[in-house]
């Protein structure tokens, strides 16, 4: 096993779940407790580590810099009332990277964001290279005919790591799989266990 996916499964054992955006799954198999510690032993957490924790987990899942994170909160904020983090959550679930991803054209986000850097990736049949450009409800969203032939790709299409989400539709166009985004996804289409509650509280004396 490569070194990036020990280190991927590290950060998986220490938040004891799995986050789909780091592609493979099975971090938890041989050793469902935080590195460094036995089976047996529990952490104890503060209230700002509870806090903190929400966070990351939004971090490592998105593969976001802290920087890229607090530019998509600073958006979520603008114009917005209370409820913040389901902006949030649609601003970072319609990202291009990220619906490659849950298309199940990519294993992992990185593997997604790759795709889109090297205009690979299609939004209404033109080529976008962004991979935080936030797609809109209507867009129709594909891959080259190259990609198609790519084996991080095949693999995704052959055992995708996440089901479609009902916010998406895919069908096959002459031969290539294309996504339609159907609706605007919230906080519920954030596929692993988050409190938003507590990511709120987090960033709630912090200016992001």
């Amino acid at each position: 096993m490569k070194k990036k996916s020990f280190a991927r499964f590290k950060v998986q054992r220490r938040f004891g779940m799995e986050f789909p955006g780091l592609g493979k799954k099975g971090a938890l198999e041989r050793r469902p407790y935080p590195p460094g510690e036995s089976g047996s032993k529990r952490r104890k957490y503060s209230d700002f580590a509870l806090r903190l924790e929400e966070k990351q987990k939004i971090r490592f899942h998105y593969v976001l810099r802290e920087h890229q994170l607090r530019r998509f909160i600073r958006a979520s904020k603008k114009g917005s009332t209370s409820n913040w983090v389901e902006k949030l959550a649609g601003l970072l679930e319609r990202r291009l990277d990220n619906i490659i991803f849950r298309l199940g054209l990519a294993p992992s986000m990185l593997s997604a964001r790759q795709l889109v850097s090297h205009g690979h990736v299609l939004v209404n049949d033109k080529k976008v290279n962004i991979p935080s450009y936030v797609v809109q409800k209507g867009d129709n969203i594909s891959i080259t005919q190259k990609a198609m032939l790519n084996q991080n790709v095949i693999q995704a299409v052959t055992s995708p790591r996440l089901d479609l989400p009902d916010f998406l539709t895919k069908e096959d166009k002459q031969g290539r799989p294309v996504g339609v985004v159907q609706d605007i996804p919230g906080v519920g289409h954030i596929p692993f266990t988050f409190d938003a509650g507590l990511f709120t509280e987090y960033y709630a004396a912090r200016k992001a």
